[in-house]
């Protein structure tokens, strides 16, 4: 297999991949939808049996089934494993009829970049591989179900699944997408907390007698929020519900908050300030308890994935293609589970675009063959 058939390849593909990630944007698949998520499984999975790959299904009750698509099996040597996930976050119908649309340089929709690209992505590289006659290694295409609730509704199973299919890889990329000629060595963590904070309701007309708890509230997110000024960790209050009826003093409400960081100790003063923030009466009267409801470990620098990312830049190089820059990048990642799991890793290598997890997401439809030749040419030489 030579690189010039290797891009001609993904060249006479492109057509075909760019139509299968249209399709598979079609499908509405919120994480909390088993439904859809398992849609787009089946999708790939017709696609992996026609060509006759193996799959293998982790099966779910609540969560979507997550998927292993392998490419030369029966191969006696160490895989290399590439992976995206199949849940968007936004409910069916936000994004009304058609739920996708494309123009001659963008593809618009759920998910389109975060991450249907990288699934679709995953599907191109393992068919073109196929095609020149690569049979060096496995090639394994994971498929997450719910990895944009950090893996909660199946209780971590799919990603701890995930990591056991991976467990052997001489490499992990995980095609979330890119920011450029970039690779991802580091991602932040995520502990998710619910406080409940419990005043004394009264009539606004004699507000003295009574305890804000939405006020109570807001001291304790002022708080919360000073974390960003330490530009070590951040987090983000994003939800607050409460309060009955605008002339009364509300008795109750319920906010959530996220405390990002990125190793042990950034965890531990952001464990510290919530203890701290959810015992203290802000407002007389007031008081208030706490939950951790989700955790996602975060991807610390680590030599193994360095390593990765220099034999990346050798293969890239001696193909005349742009290196990669390391980089830190923000929000939870399966990368980050994998790399626990003492796989190598590096993330961010999928398709580039904008707007994610907004309505106006985007992907640019000349980044997925560029991706596909860029990982393609990778896995080749691992």
């Amino acid at each position: 297999m030579t690189q010039d058939t290797l891009l001609s390849t993904v060249d006479a593909l492109t057509e075909e991949y760019l139509q299968i990630w249209e399709d598979v944007c079609n499908i509405e698949s919120p994480s909390t939808c088993k439904e859809g998520v398992d849609a787009v499984g089946r999708y790939c999975i017709a696609i992996a049996q026609k060509k006759g790959w193996q799959v293998e299904i982790c099966q779910q009750e609540v969560s979507g089934d997550a998927v292993c698509i392998t490419m030369n099996a029966d191969v006696d040597a160490a895989p290399v494993a590439v992976s995206g996930h199949m849940d968007t976050v936004h409910p069916v119908g936000s994004f009304g009829i058609p739920t996708v649309r494309r123009d001659e340089e963008k593809l618009y929709g759920p998910g389109v970049l975060d991450c249907k690209s990288g699934v679709v992505l995953g599907l191109f590289v393992l068919d073109v591989l196929d095609r020149c006659g690569y049979r060096k290694r496995p090639v394994k295409l994971l498929l997450q179900s719910d990895e944009e609730v950090g893996s909660r509704t199946s209780n971590k199973a799919t990603i701890n699944w995930i990591c056991q299919q991976a467990k052997d890889a001489v490499a992990f990329l995980n095609l979330e997408n890119s920011r450029g000629n970039t690779a991802g060595i580091s991602r932040t963590g995520i502990a998710r907390y619910e406080f409940t904070v419990t005043g004394k309701a009264t009539h606004s007309a004699s507000c003295d007698s009574g305890a804000n708890a939405i006020a109570q509230a807001a001291h304790m997110i002022l708080e919360l929020e000073k974390l960003k000024q330490r530009n070590i960790l951040t987090c983000n209050c994003g939800l607050i519900s409460g309060g009955a009826t605008p002339n009364s003093v509300p008795e109750k409400c319920i906010f959530v908050a996220d405390i990002r960081y990125r190793d042990d100790e950034q965890l531990e003063i952001g464990q510290n300030l919530v203890k701290k923030v959810s015992t203290t009466e802000y407002v007389p009267g007031c008081s208030s308890t706490c939950k951790q409801i989700s955790y996602r470990v975060s991807m610390p620098v680590v030599k193994r994935n360095l390593e990765l990312l220099d034999r990346v830049n050798e293969i890239l190089k001696a193909a005349g293609m742009s290196t990669l820059e390391p980089v830190a990048l923000g929000g939870g990642s399966d990368a980050a589970d994998v790399t626990a799991a003492g796989i190598p890793c590096l993330d961010g290598l999928g398709p580039m675009g904008g707007g994610v997890h907004s309505l106006n997401e985007f992907a640019f439809l000349s980044s997925m063959p560029a991706a596909a030749k860029r990982i393609a040419t990778i896995l080749s030489h691992l």
